[in-house]
């Protein structure tokens, strides 16, 4: 399984972003799928991610500015990103939710002005 997380780059604070994943050898929608991330110094934390039942999770922290999506046919997710903050700039994953011990590289976002 690999999981290729894209979309990251500088975004002004307020600004969006929307980050993609693809999935090769494995549906991503075989299990439940979600966004992690890791802000520098600290460990890796659960953004937001839907359950296998459909049923969503989203850490605190998003209070409903962040949105999954998806695309069956190409087995992509999608993270759609919205008045983004300095202190959320870390490097973005996606995995299965609950995650696998496989993890991409992650695409980083960095929030400034």
């Amino acid at each position: 399984v690999q999981l290729q997380a894209s979309g990251g780059g500088l975004v002004q604070p307020g600004g969006s972003l929307r980050l993609s994943c693809q999935a090769s050898g494995r549906s991503l929608w075989s299990d439940g799928v979600a966004w992690y991330r890791q802000v520098q110094g600290n460990e890796r934390e659960l953004v937001a991610g839907v359950r296998r039942s459909g049923g969503g999770v989203q850490a605190n922290f998003v209070q409903g500015r962040f949105a999954i999506s998806r695309d069956n046919a190409k087995n992509m997710a999608y993270l759609q990103m919205n008045n983004l903050k300095p202190e959320e700039a870390a490097v973005y994953y996606c995995n299965f939710y609950p995650a696998v011990d496989t993890w991409g590289p992650g695409t980083l976002v960095t929030v400034s002005s």
